[in-house]
């Protein structure tokens, strides 16, 4: 891959039916015509009876993000994309996608001249287009700020992303209470990171080494990627000749983890297991099959940009969240992080995305 940049913002591990259901039930909070009985409704509750998925005022939605050079960022623009094709108030105003900081700010410059109504933001890295997000605030554009953050919270409306902490966590719960209730002693446990530099691949790293920490265990060997299947591959490779015996491996990413299985079997090795990670369909398949080393994933779904389309078209509209007794849409949303395995996949199979 060209820009190790345009992986996404990792802040997912994502889930995968919260993100896809995360707005899809709001309704207004606007006040009801009759008012209701006396004791009927608890103080504080919204009143019902509004469906927010119903037709309202007509709202631009524009849309930025990375080039689509993998799976998963793939599935960010395709899932916007028919999140806000569902709603005939809205008005989808994609940009070309790059992996270009500077053709990516001019791209947002562009939507800004065009006073769109709200933007959607996956910036390529969030430390540059913190000031072209900015600009988009201070014009009266709302920003929804998809998975990779602004450090200035005045240059975002509301964030959501996934749980990079929390899919090292899902990981080292599935691995370490395997192998404790194995029995085993003193495992060896690799790690396949993605690229280790970046803050959101350290922290699922802390996340699995202190969720493996609760069952006395600890990583033997860890190694970086570079979130694609040639890195996958060439890593894995160096870490089975490395190390003869394996009792588990935690993958960070799915989309470099077609290398590594491939790796796995050009080395014919099964006798360890495997874990994944963001819940693409070819690890879903794999996991379903029953006869692979991969036995689980953890979830960092790219469905939180249909979410994300349907937090921005509430926010134009001025709604809230039915769930919610808030008359506005939340300041943040962390996306929690599933694990996917075998007894569930099928649940999760329709929202995988292809690697």
């Amino acid at each position: 891959m060209s820009n190790p940049l345009a992986r996404r913002g990792f802040l997912v591990g994502g889930a995968v039916i919260g993100a896809g259901a995360l707005a899809t039930a709001c309704t207004s909070n606007e006040p009801a015509a009759q008012p209701s009985p006396a004791g009927s409704q608890p103080a504080g509750t919204p009143a019902g009876g509004t469906d927010n998925d119903q037709p309202g005022k007509q709202v631009v939605i524009g849309f930025s993000a990375p080039a689509a050079d993998h799976g998963w960022i793939a599935a960010i623009a395709k899932n916007a994309q028919a999140a806000a094709g569902q709603y005939s108030d809205v008005e989808f105003k994609p940009v070309e996608p790059t992996n270009d900081i500077n053709a990516q700010i001019s791209a947002v410059e562009s939507l800004i001249a065009a006073k769109v109504s709200v933007l959607v933001l996956l910036p390529n890295d969030g430390q540059q287009l913190n000031q072209i997000a900015r600009q988009a605030t201070d014009a009266g554009i709302p920003v929804v700020n998809l998975d990779r953050i602004f450090p200035d919270k005045l240059s975002y409306r509301t964030w959501i992303g996934g749980d990079n902490y929390g899919m090292g966590v899902a990981a080292g719960h599935y691995v370490g209470k395997k192998l404790k209730d194995k029995g085993v002693a003193n495992p060896v446990i690799v790690e396949i990171q993605g690229i280790a530099t970046l803050p959101l691949t350290q922290d699922r790293s802390k996340g699995f080494a202190d969720a493996l920490k609760t069952y006395g265990f600890s990583v033997t060997a860890q190694q970086g990627a570079q979130f694609t299947v040639q890195s996958g591959n060439e890593v894995a490779t160096n870490l089975l000749q490395a190390h003869k015996k394996i009792d588990a491996l935690w993958n960070h990413d799915d989309d470099q983890g077609v290398g590594v299985l491939a790796a796995i079997k050009e080395a014919s090795r099964n006798e360890f297991f495997m874990v994944g990670g963001a819940g693409s369909a070819n690890a879903m398949r794999e996991i379903q099959s029953g006869n692979s080393v991969l036995e689980a994933t953890v979830t960092y779904s790219p469905t939180m940009a249909s979410s994300a389309i349907k937090l921005a078209r509430l926010i134009a509209q001025g709604k809230g969240m039915s769930d919610l007794v808030e008359n506005q849409v939340p300041q943040s949303i962390t996306l929690a992080s599933e694990t996917i395995t075998k007894e569930n996949v099928a649940q999760y199979m329709p929202l995988g995305f292809e690697s």
